[in-house]
């Protein structure tokens, strides 16, 4: 029987990458899918905290497994920005404007050394789970790459000469930060089973 989890998105992307690195095990559903449309205030001060806040929300309104997560673009040389605010750095989930703000930022910057992180968290009826994936690599100079989404045309991840908007779906999704913390839960879910 397949197991249904509601990730705490509107984000088809992100439904869709997930539901990819999941498999036919899993129904990925989303916020959308059950006409939720109630704005979840991340006012966590932590990713961890952010991700809590999401799937919380989820579960209590649903009753649903829940999945939240908070992921974003650690920057060494800017003190760990944007961080937690990634998505909204420059304007909300406007990455053209947030790219160019952290280009902007890092233009006469030697170092750049960054990384992708996702916190998810899982709530169920057994209580709270969490599960983190990094991928470290640079910050290029310039943009790179038509397809991800996000930060994706400026981060090339450690060991490749391509940027994650230069992969395919499919190769992004085996070496991604989202895809280290599903491996988790996955593990995590087989262990429950």
């Amino acid at each position: 029987m397949k197991k249904e989890i509601l990730v705490a998105t509107h984000n088809q992307h992100k439904k869709e990458e997930i539901q990819q690195i999941l498999g036919a095990n899993f129904i990925v559903t989303s916020l959308t899918d059950y006409n939720i449309h109630d704005e979840i205030v991340e006012d966590g001060l932590t990713f961890h905290e952010n991700a809590r806040i999401k799937a919380e929300y989820c579960f209590k309104t649903t009753g649903k497994a829940s999945l939240g997560d908070d992921s974003g673009l650690v920057i060494e040389a800017l003190d760990g920005r944007p961080g937690i605010f990634s998505a909204r750095y420059a304007g909300k989930h406007d990455f053209a404007k947030n790219m160019a703000k952290v280009l902007g930022e890092m233009e006469h910057e030697e170092n750049r050394k960054a990384y992708f992180v996702t916190v998810m968290c899982l709530m169920d009826e057994n209580g709270v789970n969490y599960f983190e994936g990094r991928i470290y690599g640079q910050i290029r100079r310039e943009l790179s790459g038509s397809k991800g989404f996000g930060y994706d045309p400026i981060f090339q991840p450690d060991n490749y000469d391509i940027t994650f908007a230069d992969m395919s779906a499919e190769e992004k999704n085996t070496i991604s930060h989202r895809r280290k913390a599903l491996d988790q839960f996955l593990e995590f879910v087989a262990e429950e089973i």
